[in-house]
């Protein structure tokens, strides 16, 4: 994102925009993909509540976060560019605010990766993550990214 410093991210956060919604999709190659047709977009609020959820010591990713939903729904997918944009919208709203703070440092990209565009450093999230018990490594040698090691032995679990 850019300008975060200009924007109200409480205000993005708190605007639902039409959403939660169910669109069906025709485009063959998408559907072939995500494996279905019915594609769930979720709110940003959705996706600040649900990282709310993840307790010290336990992370969870995207990923599994648009499976919740779309299970949760009746739909076969959950739109992965929304989920994106709105975890980072819940993030960026919790860097702004006083109180109620969302661990956003918690919800991983794929493959447990750390996500850059988090308002905190990659150094600080680490700082954290070590702290509530998670090793971190690195890797790549020009493109370095960061990653909670055996993530998925401490998956949070949604009900």
């Amino acid at each position: 994102m850019a300008n975060e410093d200009k924007k109200d991210f409480n205000k993005m956060l708190m605007d639902k925009k039409d959403m939660p919604k169910i669109q069906i999709i025709t485009d063959e190659k998408s559907i072939k993909k995500y494996g279905g047709e019915r594609m769930y977009f979720a709110p940003a609020l959705y996706y600040d509540e649900v990282m709310k959820k993840v307790p010290r010591g336990k992370v969870i990713t995207i990923s599994v976060i648009r499976e919740y939903f779309a299970k949760k729904n009746d739909a076969d997918f959950t739109d992965p560019i929304t989920a994106g944009i709105f975890s980072s919208i819940a993030a960026w709203a919790s860097h702004q605010r006083k109180d109620n703070k969302t661990p956003y440092w918690r919800t991983l990209k794929a493959h447990g990766q750390l996500n850059p565009k988090y308002p905190m450093s990659i150094e600080e999230q680490i700082e954290i993550l070590q702290s509530e018990g998670h090793e971190i490594i690195k890797r790549g040698r020009k493109n370095i990214k960061y990653y909670v090691k055996d993530y998925e032995k401490v998956l949070y679990k949604l009900d």
